[in-house]
């Protein structure tokens, strides 16, 4: 079993479709964190409970986003989203599975944090990367 970081498949297909809409509030997206037992990766199309971290201050399915308006930098279209955190938290988790709650569950993208990431009360926060051509987690070339 792993975590792949990846755009899923099914997302890149849904864009086109008009099954995701980024502009702040239009769709709700959530971020769910796993542990090293988890499978995710570019195949994953939906929202699973498999392999999902469990602690003190972490609920099953994550916690919601919030979402930054699209945006271009230079030709690359961008998404950000605000940095989240489960305050308080006993977790580990070695990646997340962000997700579209509007959408059916649909994912979005699998992250892989490198290693087991462990909060044991306190903040177990996701940094998200600036909104640029190289760091947004979310970039459409």
């Amino acid at each position: 079993m792993a975590i792949t970081s990846a755009i899923c498949k099914s997302f890149k297909q849904e864009l086109l479709v008009e099954g995701h809409n980024f502009t702040n509030g239009a769709d709700s997206f959530k971020l769910a964190l796993y542990t090293s037992s988890a499978t995710l990766g570019n195949a994953t199309t939906a929202y699973v409970t498999t392999g999902q971290s469990s602690g003190t201050n972490y609920s099953a399915g994550g916690s919601a986003l919030t979402n930054v308006t699209p945006a271009l930098s230079g030709t690359t279209a961008v998404c950000d989203f605000s940095d989240l955190t489960f305050g308080t938290a006993t977790v580990t988790a070695r990646g997340c599975l962000i997700y579209n709650t509007t959408n059916s569950n649909k994912a979005v993208c699998a992250i892989d944090f490198g290693g087991d990431k462990t909060s044991t009360a306190g903040d177990f926060t996701v940094v998200f990367p600036s909104a640029t051509a190289t760091g947004a987690i979310i970039r459409l070339a």
